[in-house]
């Protein structure tokens, strides 16, 4: 778990939340200065909360390479030599690998849930290579889910997914009065599509969605997170055996159900009951 990410209250809350329930709890962090900011963010007793706390972890290579072994350390922040052959609760390791972390922990497989704030350098090998279940980190996900909510966005997108149905099934119509409708409804349209990609950033979008399509981030992101939010400390809104079940996204040659969509959010949209007959 990279503690980087969250507020102290939060974060010692959401510690404290696994600790109860009998979780094992890891930190992994690039950084050396660990007990004055875990300090400020968890309080004196801090250790107590985690069975592994490994600092200065090099990663990414921290997950690649096998030949740094752990070294612990004192309350000074000296470094003792001795070999290690297990991880003590309390205690405070460097370096390392994650070969020899998964010897001396046992902890493989799909049991162990890692959070990490990069696709990349903290979840990539992890999900591939050792099976664990990965948590990202996305602050930005936060404004954007605060646009989603928004009156505009939830109109303009409602309107947009509309005319775009009623486009596909009058674009039969070849009358001059039929085509100059229908040209003045593909100009709406692409307004309309104009108009939710500027809402989130007027020169690249969404960092979701690049119109109707999902960005290379987003595709990456579905490949190697299992869940994704701003901070762990959203999971307190869950009971801790809550299951969160993969939504289904229909295909180019399957039919969009009315009730996918309602399950994805839009019974929030305004005028639903006016839409909801056209198919």
């Amino acid at each position: 778990m990279d503690m980087s990410r969250g507020t102290p209250d939060l974060l010692q809350h959401f510690t404290l939340w696994f600790v109860q329930a009998n979780v094992l709890c890891h930190s992994v962090t690039l950084s050396n200065h660990r007990n004055k900011g875990m300090t400020h963010m968890m309080g004196p007793d801090w250790k107590d909360l985690f069975d592994v706390v490994i600092v200065q972890a090099d990663k990414p290579t921290f997950f690649t390479d096998g030949a740094k072994p752990f070294r612990r350390m004192d309350e000074r922040g000296n470094l003792l030599w001795e070999k290690t052959d297990r991880l003590e609760k309390g205690q405070v390791y460097q370096q390392g690998n994650l070969y020899e972390f998964l010897q001396l922990t046992g902890w493989v497989g799909s049991g162990v849930l890692y959070f990490g704030d990069h696709i990349y350098s903290d979840l990539a090998d992890l999900t591939l290579r050792h099976g664990w279940r990965t948590g990202a980190i996305i602050p930005e996900l936060e404004s954007e889910i605060s646009i989603i909510n928004g009156p505009q966005y939830s109109y303009t997108l409602t309107w947009l997914q509309s005319l775009t149905g009623i486009l596909e099934r009058m674009q039969m119509y070849r009358s001059a009065e039929a085509q100059e409708v229908l040209l003045e409804w593909v100009k709406e349209r692409q307004e309309l599509r104009a108009q939710t990609k500027n809402l989130f950033n007027p020169y690249f979008g969404s960092l979701f969605r690049s119109y109707h399509n999902p960005t290379y981030f987003s595709r990456r992101l579905s490949r190697l997170a299992d869940v994704y939010m701003t901070s762990v400390a959203c999971l307190l809104n869950y009971d801790l055996g809550y299951t969160f079940f993969p939504r289904r996204t229909p295909m180019q040659h399957e039919a969009p159900l009315w009730i996918d969509q309602l399950c994805s959010g839009c019974t929030k949209t305004p005028f639903l009951d006016d839409m909801s007959n056209i198919r």
